[in-house]
């Protein structure tokens, strides 16, 4: 009888122990995935997205191009409105390679540039900046995704 409660009540033990970043598979609770993801952001994504993840001036309006300006990456944008594995194919592919139908964007795809483990460690420095709060909303937008 010991035995078989263990066995149930052992799985649940572990999974409450897991860090909120199981529901996605992003490292943001890695101090050192996230250090190494702060460099590359610097190094990559800021010139269009900002040094403090503010995105481009008024981000909401299309450019003259007809393409939009980099979002912010800090909570007022909406990056962590999409589930992780989105984030990171927009990041690996580009934005226009993933929504398709001749979709035009500035965002080009770092597949070629940065190692998966790289993208997840910009991603995961990303993810390290926001509140509380939409830290916990976008990890029940991974949980509800990875339900699928």
């Amino acid at each position: 009888m010991l035995r078989s409660t263990l066995a149930l009540t052992l799985p649940l033990a572990l999974a409450a122990a897991l860090p909120a970043q199981a529901a996605g598979i992003l490292p943001w609770t890695d101090a050192g995935a996230v250090a190494e993801g702060e460099m590359l952001y610097q190094d990559f994504c800021a010139s269009c997205h900002g040094a403090d993840l503010e995105g481009e001036p008024d981000w909401r309006t299309p450019k003259p191009s007809g393409r939009m300006p980099a979002p912010p990456h800090d909570e007022t944008g909406h990056t962590w409105h999409h589930p992780d594995r989105q984030l990171f194919e927009l990041t690996k592919q580009g934005v226009a390679a993933v929504v398709g139908r001749g979709y035009e964007s500035d965002m080009m795809g770092f597949g070629d540039v940065l190692s998966d483990d790289e993208i997840l460690a910009v991603l995961a420095y990303i993810k390290s900046t926001w509140p509380p709060r939409v830290i916990e909303t976008h990890d029940r937008i991974n949980a509800a995704q990875e339900g699928n």
